[in-house]
């Protein structure tokens, strides 16, 4: 096999196991999940173009989330000028949002409330695995790794966190 194929064949893999990693890098900077995994799959078909190139890359994990960070700041910064660029239009300024109404704010502020409240009640241990798994991004088997429990286990305590969150949330009808 050549010296290509086998840069290509390293990518591949390092791409697959640091894709976790990778997403939640590209998220920091977006603060949207859908963007972050646009630009991994962006970053990933970068690289296999560039593979004509044949660049020597010394540290190829740290290539690899330099050119996710790159991108994701070049994405952002395309989105900030953007809503500068449209941000004066009037078009649709003069229809009501439904979804920005003081009530809405006042019942999704309740149920945010509840919710903590709710997370609060928790053992802390799942607490933990919960906000990793929502808040944080984590999949369930890099919370077993750093926590140091089964991915079975892991899986249980997220259900109990959203079963006890649920229950919070229908008690106060």
């Amino acid at each position: 096999m050549n010296s290509e194929g086998e840069w290509i064949l390293q990518m591949d893999a390092l791409f697959i196991a640091h894709q976790a990693q990778l997403r939640r890098a590209a998220f920091k900077i977006l603060r949207n999940w859908d963007q972050a995994d646009d630009v991994v799959h962006d970053a990933y078909l970068k690289i296999r173009e560039c593979s004509d190139n044949k660049v020597e890359v010394k540290q190829p994990i740290a290539y690899l989330f330099r050119i996710v960070r790159n991108m994701a700041i070049d994405q952002y910064r395309r989105y900030i000028f953007e809503l500068d660029l449209f941000d004066n239009e009037e078009e649709g300024l003069l229809v009501p949002d439904k979804l920005r109404t003081p009530e809405a704010y006042l019942m999704h502020y309740q149920d945010l409330n509840l919710v903590m409240k709710a997370l609060n009640k928790l053992p802390d241990r799942t607490r933990r695995v919960f906000e990793l798994y929502r808040i944080e991004g984590y999949t369930q088997r890099m919370i077993a790794e750093e926590l140091q429990i089964s991915v079975s286990l892991v899986n249980i305590l997220i259900h109990t966190a959203i079963r006890h969150c649920k229950e919070a949330l229908s008690s106060r009808s």
